[in-house]
Parts: C-alpha cells; structure tokens; sequence
C-alpha cells in the first residue's frame, strides 16, 4: 500500500501544477479584459476601421466585406456566418447599401437569428437621407453617407452608444475615444470646407463613374456628374458615356476622378473624348490595404479631400 500510495502521489503532483498553471492564466486573461471581449461584426472596412478607433482592443473585431470589395453586391462567407452568429453586437451601414442589390445583409441576419435594434444596429441612424436620380432608381436611398464627415461622425457616434449599452464597464473608455476621434474627423472636415471656398465656380464639379458623391456634393457645395447612378446597374454603357461627355463638353472642369473599386476603362474613354485628364484615384466603398494610402477612414476622406481640391483647382 505504501508503494501504490507514493506512486500516487508522484503522479498526482504534475497534474495539480498544471490545473494551478492553467488557473493562474485564466486569472490574468480575466483581470486584463481578454476573457470577456464583445464579438463585434460589422459589414465593411470603413465601419471596421470607426469602431476600431472607439473600441480599440475592448473588442474582437470582423468585418464581412474585406478590404477593396464592393459592399453593395456581396455573398458571405462560411466564417463571415458563424461569426455573425456568435456576435454580440452587429453594426451595419443601412440605407440601401448591403440591404439593397441581393439584400445579403437581410438575409444574413434572418438565418442568424438575429433581431434589429437589439443585435444589430444601422450606424447611419440620424443621416438626413439623399435619395437616387437615375432611371428605375428613383426613390431609392444612396447608401453613400460616409462621404460627408459630418455623417462619419454620426456613424462614431451611434457605434459608441451601441456599444457603451453592451459593454457599459468600458463606456468610459469608448466615450473618451469617441470624442478624440470627433475632434480629428471635425478639424479635417473644416479645413477642407476652407479649401474648397477658394475654387472658382465654374470648375466646382466632381466627376466620378459612380454617382457616389451626393452626401460630399451638398456638404462641400460641389455638384457632381457621373457615368452610372450606383454599382448594382450595368456599368459603362455606350449611352452613359455619351451623356457625359456632352455634358463636359459645355463646362470647365479641369480633372476627372475614378474610384480604386472600378474598372479605369470606362472613365479613360470619357478623359480621351473630352480631353479633360483623370486626376486621381478616390475612395468610395472600401479604404486601401493596410500601409497604402487612405488604409483608414480619416485617411481615405483626407486623401479625396486633397485630391479633389487639389484636381479642380488647376
């Protein structure tokens, strides 16, 4: 009996330091805040990047659409739903972006059980709506909301709130982050409105291939010309081209834009009919790579702001 028991115990002891180990980490994960993260899923880049801003490491953090694809048209992935239905806090764009098209949002968030206003949330809530001019598409909201910083601050705002009720023993903290981040979109946001003041009218328009600028247009006091209305239309049609062209013709407008998430060819036949050169490549639906200019919401609105201002003061 004395053999078995001390065999015993020279077995038990590795076991009890382990079990000691494994409870002094569980321990530290709690005490820094990893053991209880919100599983936070948002549908883009650029909500990804505003909630990253105001959550910072509180949070684990999945956007659906990655970097550089189109969040109007989209089918999710088999991680993108399981992760969505393991969220504790969803943040979609709304108004007609990944509700509109193929609605892969709505659908999304029927199969994961999940109920509006309690587990996900539209950040556009409080955004004065635009509405689309092109044919069959009137009567539909743009999506494009972002592209005004004051609708991105609106966007911060609403994450901040949502996420301050889920997690309220960090609302502090979101709430400080919050503010720093308003302070920043805020100054950028004037000192661009001062730029703009300086352009002559005449050559106050933005020309993009996607009718994208609406919310920029009435914030900045730039109207906007375009090729087609929105994404989910057939893209670059002879016609479209054509109206264009005729339009430019019989302005003043001294650059062209395209976006990095379309095709260049429509857009270079419009500059070679017209003689009016594609100034530079702008931000829409998704910020840039990691490390690449405009990699961040204040980044990619900060680089359009230059480079418009900069293309239609020439």
């Amino acid at each position: 009996m004395k053999i078995n028991w001390e065999m015993g115990i020279k077995w038990l002891l590795p076991v009890l330091f382990l079990f000691v180990l494994t409870a002094c980490s569980s321990a530290k994960d709690s005490s820094n805040g990893k053991g209880n993260q919100l599983n936070v899923v948002v549908t883009n880049s650029i909500l990804a990047d505003i909630t990253k801003n105001i959550a910072g490491s509180k949070v684990k953090l999945h956007s659906i659409v990655p970097v550089g694809k189109d969040p109007h048209e989209y089918e999710p992935l088999p991680e993108d739903v399981k992760k969505t239905s393991m969220a504790d806090v969803i943040f979609y764009n709304g108004i007609n972006l990944e509700t509109g098209g193929n609605a892969w949002f709505t659908k999304l968030m029927k199969n994961a059980k999940k109920k509006e206003n309690q587990d996900f949330f539209a950040v556009s809530e409080g955004v004065k709506v635009i509405y689309l001019e092109g044919k069959g598409e009137e009567g539909k909201e743009d999506p494009h909301a972002w592209l005004n910083l004051e609708n991105g601050i609106q966007y911060a705002k609403n994450i901040e709130k949502e996420l301050s009720k889920k997690d309220p023993d960090h609302a502090a903290y979101y709430q400080k982050n919050l503010q720093s981040y308003v302070d920043k979109l805020s100054k950028l946001d004037q000192e661009v409105k001062e730029k703009f003041k300086a352009i002559p009218k005449a050559k106050k328009m933005i020309v993009t291939s996607e009718g994208c600028f609406k919310y920029f247009s009435k914030a900045y006091q730039i109207p906007s010309a375009y090729i087609w209305e929105i994404n989910t239309e057939e893209e670059g049609t002879p016609n479209q081209i054509k109206t264009l062209v005729q339009k430019l013709r019989n302005s003043e407008v001294p650059a062209l834009f395209v976006e990095s998430s379309v095709s260049d060819k429509p857009m270079k036949t419009v500059a070679k009919d017209t003689g009016i050169p594609i100034h530079a490549k702008i931000f829409t639906d998704s910020v840039a790579k990691q490390g690449e200019n405009g990699d961040s919401y204040y980044e990619m609105m900060k680089w359009n702001l230059e480079k418009i201002s900069e293309g239609l003061s020439k």
